[in-house]
């Protein structure tokens, strides 16, 4: 009775000393000076005319094309189609207060962790519902895709696959952009195994958590709570499966689709599983096996981003609760 007593003890200290260093590194964080302005090239685009085109192509310049003469921009800016995108992301988007307080609080929490890392241009766009571009960084600019965030019952997206349009929602775009900045520090996947590009997404995620700490979890992933609850109750039976079948050093490239990238479903090719597992299980693995490696083992986040899949699988002691 001592022990388990002692152990109760010891289990509130380390919850309680977690959550004061946690507590002590957002105070340090909101003191960050970060100051973030939203520009609206939609709205500007929207009424651009003969007299202002040159304006605005002084200002954005990198949103025009040089191949492209005046007349095919004020013909794109007047065509209906282009008109009905724009009333439909006024509509969504009459306001971006919201966004400008998470985006304020997201690059405090960035350069906190990487204080190189510069506060961005920000500027919105419509982009022909371009959704594998919906968020793009380059360089000091921020560019966001407000067409690809109306909802994910909106008209303009009846032809998209439900698993990709699921996510087009205004609440996945301070996600989005966190994922984003997370996949640039974390650079390209140089293993062709599916632990390495496992771990590779575990590390991006890892660096969104860090980035968004009040984010529920499940928007990290791209996930429903229903999707993310089920990963967390199948985690054991997962590992199980990718260990029993040998996966984890296999540099078979069909292991990606089927684990790691955006789908209806993963694809564990037993009909009991298929029906009910989201896809990404891999990715949330990968996370799982990250975060086991940064508990058990005092190392940096520089030390993280470049320690290689192997180091960091050996050193994690990751064990799924069964």
């Amino acid at each position: 009775m001592k022990s388990l007593k002692f152990l109760k003890c010891a289990l509130v200290f380390c919850v309680l000393f977690s959550c004061n260093k946690e507590s002590k590194i957002e105070k340090e964080i909101e003191k960050i000076p970060v100051k973030i302005t939203i520009e609206r090239f939609d709205r500007l685009f929207a009424d651009v005319d003969e007299e202002n085109l040159s304006d605005l192509k002084r200002d954005f310049p990198f949103l025009f094309s040089a191949k492209y003469a005046d007349s095919v921009w004020l013909k794109k800016a007047k065509d209906t189609i282009q008109q009905e995108v724009n009333r439909e992301v006024e509509k969504a988007f009459p306001d971006l207060t919201a966004e400008i307080d998470e985006l304020h609080s997201l690059f405090q929490h960035i350069k906190f962790y990487f204080p190189e890392i510069n506060v961005p241009r920000v500027i919105t766009i419509t982009s022909d519902v371009d959704y594998r571009n919906k968020v793009v960084i380059s360089k000091d600019l921020l560019i966001i895709s407000l067409d690809t965030y109306l909802g994910a019952d909106h008209h303009f997206y009846e032809a998209i696959q439900k698993y990709l349009k699921r996510n087009f929602i205004r609440e996945q775009i301070i996600a989005d952009v966190a994922g984003a900045y997370a996949k640039n520090q974390v650079g390209p996947i140089r293993e062709r195994t599916f632990l390495a590009n496992m771990i590779s997404f575990g590390k991006e995620l890892y660096l969104k958590n860090l980035f968004l700490p009040e984010t529920d979890d499940a928007v990290k992933l791209g996930y429903t709570k229903e999707q993310f609850n089920w990963v967390q109750d199948n985690e054991e039976p997962i590992w199980r499966f990718f260990i029993d079948k040998q996966l984890l050093y296999s540099t078979d490239s069909s292991l990606m689709p089927r684990f790691l990238y955006p789908g209806p479903f993963s694809k564990f090719y037993l009909e009991e599983i298929d029906k009910e597992a989201p896809d990404k299980v891999g990715q949330f693995i990968g996370w799982q096996i990250v975060a086991s490696y940064m508990k058990n083992n005092s190392v940096s986040l520089r030390q993280l981003l470049l320690a290689d899949a192997e180091t960091i699988f050996n050193n994690s002691k990751y064990k799924p609760a069964r």
